[in-house]
């Protein structure tokens, strides 16, 4: 099956097309040609890869961060709506069914960066639209074993997340670790700046947001240092300082340890497809 319509309908088109073959493995790659996706659910998983900028995923009260060269699983019934950060962003979706007896991988929502092998297949798959059907047994296989080796080259998740904050007080907080993010910031500077002791301010974190002051303002920072390798307007060094960290080795193994790449590899190889 072949999807050819205006850019203005294709995108709330395909969504339409993803069930109708329920053994079907469906096959869409297209630049987002509307300033998001709207909330939907299908009852086919997801694998999405997108290039050409930084796409978040909102589920629930989440916001997920899918970057370049990483992809996001979304398994079955799973509300979501995606906002690309430009309208240049390529999706790459591949949607399979799932079997109840099917790995605990494809049951969960996660963020895995995509390593050579799968971008091969990627490629490979440019080729496909639409509806990839076992009777058309070559392609089938294929597709079918590029969701079997997922689980296999995907091994840890990485939490590309950040929730969205109910507390007015503690919005007020994550708006100014946003805007002030170049300055060297500690929890006894917020503390100092709003009020709080460092015990409630810990505590007004884990309770809302089920996550430490450290552990939001390290992602955050992580997330706008993608953005900026991405923008590709200054250097890895720049961009550490511009982020809040003096030591670039300290930045580099930060970035590694949130994202599963260095800052460096990450720049050259963040377009691959």
């Amino acid at each position: 099956m072949n999807i050819h319509l205006d850019n203005k309908f294709e995108t709330r088109y395909y969504l339409t097309e993803i069930d109708k073959l329920p053994t079907s493995i469906f096959c869409y790659h297209k630049e987002i040609s509307e300033a998001y996706v709207v909330e939907h659910k299908h009852n086919k998983a997801q694998f999405l890869y997108c290039e050409g900028g930084i796409v978040y995923v909102k589920i629930g009260k989440d916001t997920f961060y899918l970057p370049a060269r990483h992809y996001m699983w979304i398994p079955p019934h799973v509300e979501h709506s995606i906002h690309p950060n430009t309208p240049e962003v390529i999706m790459r979706n591949l949607y399979f069914p799932i079997n109840e007896s099917d790995n605990s991988f494809y049951k969960k929502v996660g963020i895995y960066p995509a390593d050579g092998l799968l971008l091969e297949l990627l490629l490979f798959s440019n080729q496909w639209k639409g509806d990839i059907v076992p009777e058309n047994r070559s392609e089938y296989v294929i597709a079918q074993a590029f969701k079997e080796i997922l689980p296999k080259v995907s091994k840890s998740s990485l939490r590309l997340a950040l929730p969205l904050p109910h507390d007015e007080r503690l919005k007020k907080i994550v708006q100014f670790l946003d805007d002030n993010m170049d300055s060297s910031i500690t929890m006894k500077k917020i503390t100092a700046e709003f009020g709080f002791s460092e015990r409630s301010l810990s505590r007004l974190f884990q309770k809302d947001l089920n996550m430490t002051f450290v552990q939001y303002f390290t992602i955050l920072r992580m997330l706008r240092a993608l953005q900026l390798l991405i923008d590709n307007m200054y250097s890895i060094s720049e961009i550490s300082t511009m982020v809040g960290y003096n030591s670039l080795p300290t930045f580099s193994n930060t970035f590694q340890k949130v994202i599963g790449v260095r800052p460096t590899d990450y720049s050259k190889k963040k377009d691959i497809l």
